[in-house]
């Protein structure tokens, strides 16, 4: 029968080859005329960012300039013991970290470079330029390696938040011993990633008892996707401990619905965020912090959330400039002359602590 068929279409003069229309190279491509219009922004979207990488040499995250004096913001959920990082600031040097301040409603950590100078800083406005759904926009990736572009693929607008997971399923059953058993766990979630395993038997999250699933999960609403929580746990009748590092309710739940992550991941935190700008550019969780242009180079905000395989999440620098721009200006000019126990009082806003420790040369 197949072979009727072939026949058939060899006497109607039909091939084998596809009959779709087929696209020239520069179709195939973001074409010639947006490469030109990218082009001028390539030297300054470059040396506005740097990669932080673990002890390992690693890139987990990246930073954006907004100071010469090695002022830089970054995405906190990824970097929660920033201080053990590095930032590779130019070829072949690394400096160490000095964080400053953490804004956990918008998931950013302001930091620090330790001596490094001179570099060139991103400008965020107060107000964020206007932006329009299909409109093409670029970010350096890979620590200011390459420049990626896309286009605004939804409505800016505010993405709720639904707390953060272990990525455990429990029994509603008590086990031989108190505590609450895990029944099944989510691949690659924070607690298999952490070396906790089905059958065992939770007994403690954080130094609080837990004898019921209600415990657990109103003790991991208590924090914050990126925080590492102390878990206690009894394997084969053995008491052990691990720390586990949260992530969004919202990343768990794609995961355990099989959603594809061979893109590369998708960020730990994901939601909970007062205004986005939704685009589809091809970015990973480690180059959240990039910094978000449109092709005339305005900076429109900062990448915040790689959230599945064809969206991420930017704040618009209307969202958090306001909040930043003091923030350094208090740490560059810390009070002067206060006697020992005075600088917290004096630092301090709305009951948190503002640091402010002068400079390191």
């Amino acid at each position: 029968m197949r072979a009727c068929v072939v026949t058939l279409l060899l006497l109607l003069g039909i091939s084998h080859a596809d009959t779709r229309p087929q696209l020239t190279n520069e179709e195939r491509t973001n074409g010639k005329q947006i490469l030109a219009d990218v082009e001028p922004m390539l030297p300054a979207a470059r040396a506005s960012v740097a990669p932080i990488e673990n002890a390992r040499g690693k890139l987990v995250a990246t930073a954006v300039w907004v100071g010469a004096d090695g002022y830089f913001l970054t995405k906190a959920s990824e970097v929660p013991e920033l201080e053990k990082h590095q930032i590779r600031w130019a070829p072949g040097d690394t400096a160490a970290i000095r964080e400053i301040r953490r804004l956990s409603p918008h998931d950013l950590v302001l930091a620090q470079a330790v001596s490094v100078r001179g570099m060139k800083p991103v400008k965020f406005e107060p107000t964020t330029p206007k932006t329009a759904y299909g409109q093409w926009l670029a970010a350096p990736v890979k620590g200011g390696r390459e420049i990626r572009i896309g286009v605004i693929s939804a409505q800016s607008r505010r993405i709720q938040g639904f707390g953060a997971a272990m990525g455990i399923r429990m029994d509603d059953q008590p086990p031989e011993t108190p505590g609450v058993r895990i029944m099944s766990l989510a691949d690659e979630s924070p607690a298999a990633l952490a070396g906790l395993r089905k059958g065992d038997v939770l007994t403690a999250l954080d130094g609080k008892t837990a004898t019921s699933m209600k415990d657990v999960s109103a003790l991991i609403q208590s924090f914050q996707p990126g925080d590492f929580v102390e878990v206690k746990y009894n394997r084969d009748g053995k008491a052990s401990s691990t720390r586990v590092r949260l992530a969004s309710r919202t990343k768990i739940m794609m995961n355990w619905d099989g959603e594809d992550f061979a893109n590369g991941g998708i960020s730990l935190r994901t939601d909970n965020f007062a205004q986005v700008i939704q685009h589809d550019l091809p970015l990973s969780p480690s180059d959240m912090g990039s910094p978000l242009f449109d092709l005339e180079g305005h900076v429109l905000g900062i990448n915040i959330a790689r959230v599945d395989r064809v969206t991420t999440f930017a704040l618009p620098s209307s969202v958090f400039w306001k909040e930043i721009e003091p923030l350094i200006e208090a740490d560059r000019h810390p009070p002067k002359a206060l006697k020992p126990g005075d600088a917290v009082k004096a630092s301090s806003k709305g009951g948190q602590e503002v640091k402010t420790a002068p400079n390191k040369p």
